[in-house]
């Protein structure tokens, strides 16, 4: 069997390439309302990154509450409907087999708003070189 030719950059592209697929799929499916669950139809999901396993059999969905809030019964509702919304993936990528999608609230952002925080510190300004 000959040795594989691919560099670990070409290894990793289908996967983030699927990855955006699966994300732009989920938004759409989120934004048209194309899961008939009410619960599920009520919620305001913003889908901010979906990483993809290497095989691509699973897929972690990283959402967050759109305008900010807890996001652990936005979390609990989307565990419960995975198994429709994988469906709907399924119908709107053309994969040999949708990957089964694993919820995780993102917290990005709230990593984001520490840094800003600290870096608005007069302590930390004022070693940056930026005090007043």
């Amino acid at each position: 069997m000959k040795p594989s030719t691919r560099s670990p950059r070409t290894a990793s592209a289908r996967p983030l390439k699927m990855g955006a697929a699966v994300q732009h799929a989920l938004a759409d499916i989120f934004m048209r309302g194309k899961v008939h669950d009410p619960v599920l139809a009520k919620l305001k999901v913003t889908v901010t990154e979906v990483r993809m396993s290497p095989d691509l059999a699973h897929a972690t969905v990283f959402v967050t509450p759109f305008g900010g809030g807890d996001p652990r019964p936005m979390l609990k509702e989307l565990k419960r409907c995975a198994p429709q919304l994988r469906s709907a993936v399924a119908h709107s990528v053309k994969m040999r087999h949708a990957p089964e999608l694993h919820f995780q609230p993102d917290e990005s952002f709230d990593y984001a708003e520490t840094i800003e925080r600290a870096l608005k510190d007069p302590v930390v300004a004022k070693d940056l070189g930026k005090a007043d």
